[in-house]
């Protein structure tokens, strides 16, 4: 595992630093495995950056690493969010062994809409490669969810023209979601 770009945050400076501005800014974990496409990855860093998220990368990649095309499309953001390398799946969920962690696995093919899940601080929310998204073997073994989005539904399938939103959109709606969520749980 390597820790890339900003450095984490302490809880307590987190809360204490809430307190003193009345917001409330929840952290959740965004997770893409084996992402294969720099540019759709560097906008995720934006997304990362913006909406308070860590950001998990599983190898291989499907590019040679941050430093080239990440660095050029995530713009000035890739300092700004901590990024955490995994060496492999079976790294990253050796990470979690013996934590209160839930990942939730985003695909097309999941049970519960993403807007209609209750999320929680420190979640995971696991994101599959751009062409064929996540593992059966992931996928059987984790909660799942649904990104409900023109592409999930077969009447969209059947229309080849249209196939679903773009993997960074699909990471800033979700995580959109999970913070507002967040925050409803708090006021």
């Amino acid at each position: 595992m390597h820790t890339y770009g900003a450095q984490p945050v302490k809880r307590d400076e987190l809360e204490c630093d809430l307190r003193l501005t009345g917001q409330v800014v929840p952290v959740i974990n965004v997770v893409l495995y084996q992402p294969e496409n720099p540019h759709n990855t560097g906008a995720v860093v934006r997304t990362c950056a913006l909406l308070n998220a860590r950001l998990h990368l599983i190898k291989p990649y499907g590019f040679v690493g941050i430093d080239g095309d990440v660095r050029r499309s995530s713009m000035s953001y890739l300092d700004a969010v901590q990024i955490v390398e995994h060496d492999s799946w079976d790294a990253f969920a050796g990470s979690l062994h013996g934590t209160a962690a839930r990942l939730l696995a985003f695909w097309d093919e999941g049970s519960v809409p993403h807007d209609r899940t209750v999320y929680h601080d420190e979640d995971y929310l696991l994101f599959g490669q751009e062409s064929v998204g996540l593992p059966g073997a992931i996928t059987s073994t984790y909660p799942s969810l649904r990104i409900v989005m023109p592409g999930a539904s077969a009447s969209a399938r059947s229309d080849h023209r249209v196939h679903s939103l773009n993997l960074s959109v699909s990471v800033g709606i979700a995580v959109a979601a999970a913070n507002s969520s967040l925050r409803a749980e708090r006021d």
